[in-house]
């Protein structure tokens, strides 16, 4: 784990204070930047979301997908609480939360953003720092490529219906095309483009693809980081005028996360399954694929709403929450059956 992954939240916490002092001095600036939209896309942060995904696409090996027999239980138990689990009991903390607990607290409009940014996080299921996670938990590669890449298809078709399902129940209204639009800017385009490069790096040797991962993963983080400096620029006067909203949209996240991995790494535990597949397995389904969930909140309710906010506290919240899991995962090894072979 490099000095960027590891220090992840401090980066995140810096360009926080960055963003609120910035669109407090210079709300102008921030303004231009939020009028260059097209379709209801705002073009420097689709910049810096693609900046942010395209190197995690080429690290995806769909031909990894012929080994999805190996591991039969292991990914039923990934799909099952990615798709079935973790999107609906995220709504429904949100709910209970934003429109219960916290009702009084905060208005029903930004109630509701909240919670969808809540959901977005929750359909969005982690794509490319799992396999941070699992290389820190000794996982099996192998198992972590497969879930991964069968997951990245699933996304295709299945993020935009349970999307607009969630959105529905929780009555928020959203624009069929504009979902639609979104899972192909942010997630069938770069799947394409990292896999045509994969493929064509690859045709000039393995050390090839590897030194341009290399090259291009710092570009990531600072495609990221770069978003949350506009992102909170945007909101600062906002967040400066109610700054216990970043506490009370993290409590629901931090619940979710550790409910979630409490639920995948038991689930293992009982099918028995070993712990180089177990961890993993619990790490997946844990994680968020938070730059999708970025960049759609943003496309489907603008970059000043309480939904991008939600889905940039749950960058902050992840990473430390992350990290505890994986010096948990790493102190039960005991509770798992040895790896077979």
């Amino acid at each position: 784990m490099g000095m960027f992954e590891r220090y992840l939240s401090v980066w995140v916490a810096v360009c926080i204070g960055a963003g609120v002092l910035l669109g407090n001095l210079v709300p102008s600036a921030f303004e231009v930047v939020a009028n260059l939209e097209f379709a209801h896309v705002n073009l420097v942060v689709a910049v810096l979301i693609w900046v942010m995904i395209f190197p995690m696409m080429v690290q995806v090996d769909f031909s990894a997908i012929k080994d999805v027999g190996k591991k039969p239980k292991g990914l039923a138990l990934t799909l099952v609480i990615n798709w079935l689990v973790k999107p609906f009991t995220m709504a429904a903390l949100g709910w209970l939360f934003f429109k219960g607990i916290f009702a009084d607290w905060v208005d029903p409009q930004s109630a509701s953003e909240y919670i969808a940014g809540m959901i977005l996080l929750g359909v969005a299921p982690c794509t490319a720092m799992v396999f941070v996670w699992s290389q820190l938990t000794k996982g099996d590669a192998n198992y972590t490529l497969v879930q991964v890449s069968v997951n990245d298809l699933i996304m295709v078709f299945a993020f935009a219906p349970i999307t607009a399902f969630l959105l529905g129940v929780t009555d928020i209204q959203v624009p069929w095309e504009t979902l639609i639009l979104s899972v192909a800017l942010y997630v069938v385009l770069p799947l394409v483009a990292g896999a045509w490069a994969r493929k064509h790096l690859l045709a000039k040797g393995e050390e090839k693809l590897q030194s341009f991962l290399t090259a291009v993963k710092p570009w990531s983080i600072v495609g990221l980081l770069g978003t949350v400096v506009l992102l909170f620029g945007f909101q600062a006067k906002t967040i400066v005028s109610q700054p216990q909203t970043i506490l009370l949209i993290a409590i629901p996240l931090l619940i979710q996360t550790y409910g979630i991995f409490a639920i995948a790494y038991g689930a293992a535990k009982w099918l028995k399954l070993p712990h180089n597949v177990a961890a993993p397995a619990g790490m997946i389904g844990t994680s968020n694929f938070f730059e999708l969930a970025v960049a759609v909140a943003i496309s489907l309710f603008g970059l000043h709403s309480g939904a991008a906010l939600a889905t940039v506290v749950g960058v902050l919240v992840e990473v430390p929450v992350m990290l505890s899991l994986v010096w948990f995962a790493n102190r039960t090894t005991h509770w798992f059956e040895p790896a077979k072979g």
